[in-house]
Order: C-alpha cells, then sequence, then structure tokens
C-alpha cells in the first residue's frame, strides 16, 4: 500500500513553506526572513509527509488494535538515531475514535551497513536501482536536504529526477536560500539549466549575500524568541530595523511593511502584548 500526503508533495509543501514564510516576514511576525526548507533540526518532511501519512493510514486499517510500526534506522546513520531506542511510543497511531494505539519499533537499530546488504544478498532481495544503476550511498528524498555532494549528483544523473530538479533549483533562485546551509543544488548539476537559470542562480547568490549582510545588521536582543520579541526597540533601532526589512526587501524581491519607525515601535509593542 502506497500512501501520500493529501496536500500535495514535498515541493509543494516547501512552496507553501515559502508563502507563508515570506508573508509573516511582511506583517514582521518574525524578524528575520525564514527560508522555504525542512532542516537536520527542523524535519516535518519526515514528520508530515512519512510518519504522520503512514500513521493515519495504519489506524485506519487496524481499528481496535495495538500497532506495532517497523522502520529501518539503524544506530549507524546519524548521531541522532545513535540515541535511538529500540521501542517507543508513537502519540500518532493513537485514535480515540478508532481505539488505537502503538509504537514504533527499531528491529536492525545495531546492524551495520555491512550488515544489511548482507542480508539483503543472503535473501536475493534486489537493491534498489539508486544503488544499482546510479551509485548513490544511501535512498532517501532524491535531493534529499541531509545529501552528501556525491548523493546529490548521483541522483541528478537520473533522468526521472530531473523535473524535480530544476522546480527546486527555482524555488532556490526566488527564494535566495540554497537547498543545504553550504550547497546550491543548483551548483550540483548546472549542465541541466539553461543559459538564463545559470545567470538567474548566480545572481540569486549575489542578493542571498547582501540579504544576509543585512540581517547580521540586527542586534541579537531585537530577535525573536520562539516566534516573539523580547523587547521593544527604541527609536534608532526601530530606524535600523526599517532600513534592514527594506534592504531584504529589495534583495529577495518581496514587499513588506513596517518599514515605518513608529509603526513598527507599535508592532513589536502589539506582538509583546499578545505573547503576554
Amino acid at each position: 500500500m502506497v500512501v501520500r500526503r493529501g496536500r500535495g508533495d514535498l515541493l509543494d509543501r516547501w512552496h507553501v513553506r515559502w508563502e507563508n514564510n515570506v508573508r509573516r516576514y511582511a506583517k514582521l511576525s518574525c524578524v528575520k526572513l525564514i527560508m522555504p526548507w525542512s532542516t537536520a533540526s527542523m524535519r516535518f518532511c519526515t514528520s508530515e509527509l512519512k510518519t504522520a501519512v503512514i500513521s493515519r493510514a495504519l489506524v485506519e486499517c487496524f481499528p481496535n488494535q495495538t500497532i506495532l510500526s517497523a522502520s529501518g534506522i539503524r544506530r549507524q546513520e546519524s548521531p541522532n538515531r545513535a540515541r535511538a531506542p529500540v521501542a517507543k511510543a508513537q502519540p500518532k497511531l493513537r485514535s480515540v475514535s478508532r481505539r488505537t494505539s502503538g509504537l514504533d519499533w527499531h528491529p536492525i537499530l545495531d546492524w551495520t551497513t555491512q550488515q544489511v546488504f548482507e542480508y539483503l544478498e543472503q535473501k536475493q532481495f534486489p537493491l534498489h536501482e539508486a544503488y544499482r544503476a546510479y551509485g548513490s550511498s544511501r535512498v532517501s528524498c532524491c535531493f534529499c536536504i541531509l545529501s552528501s555532494a556525491s548523493d546529490l549528483a548521483a541522483a541528478a544523473r537520473c533522468d526521472a529526477d530531473h523535473d524535480v530538479y530544476r522546480p527546486l533549483v527555482r524555488l532556490e533562485i526566488a527564494s535566495t536560500f540554497p537547498l543545504q546551509p553550504t550547497r546550491w543544488l543548483g551548483d550540483v548539476a548546472p549542465h541541466l539549466l539553461d543559459g538564463e537559470q545559470r545567470v538567474a542562480l548566480d545572481f540569486a547568490k549575489q542578493r542571498a549575500r547582501r540579504r544576509g549582510a543585512a540581517e547580521s545588521r540586527i542586534p541579537e536582543h531585537l530577535l525573536y524568541t520562539d516566534g516573539w520579541p523580547r523587547c521593544v526597540p527604541t527609536r534608532a533601532e526601530a530606524l535600523l530595523l526599517c532600513d534592514v526589512r527594506r534592504s531584504v526587501a529589495s534583495a529577495v524581491g518581496i514587499e513588506v511593511d513596517y518599514t515605518d519607525p513608529e509603526r513598527l515601535i507599535q508592532r513589536y509593542e502589539h506582538l509583546l502584548t499578545e505573547a503576554a
């Protein structure tokens, strides 16, 4: 059974996130512009497009039961997974109406990569084409936010992935945020882009530097904590924030409100009242 997120795939999710983040920035609901992508510390791609969707399907399939959901994560894969328990309660498998509860189970948590491939060979289980045809070291989303440079290049060698590659690069260009903190996806396979896109990518990198330079001027105490401001800026600080906002808007090509110091101060005061 193949399950899918009802409101579109991951690319759709990233586009919606970017649109929402631009609106939030325009309304000063965030003091720095937020990237469209998920990150290692904020993997909503996994929680929303895998765990939540799979859990809903299991709850529908197995009412009135305790569900054991097995997945093949291993300690060797990452520091976070190294600390994972063999089993833990999964809240998304709990349903009052369907009378279900459940656990995530990680039966091969202590296996090494070599043991995995030896087992597959023993069972004569065919490897995914990402391994066989393209030389990937691991299989995940074709252009994963956590992929190595070699795995991104391997994905780009697959013709079927080109229709994903180009829209992702277009979102890099539009947002001025690279897919990975230190790597632009557009640099992985520039031959897949036309001349206009390559020029736009180079310009996006310049715009990203302008955005970063502007936001680096924001004093630490004026940054938000858990989505809320910590204090009201002085008039001099408000003038600085307004200048930063205009610079960011110009670099990214978006429209923003609260570029007048009085209105910006009022917005901070309103947000602090809301937070309280």
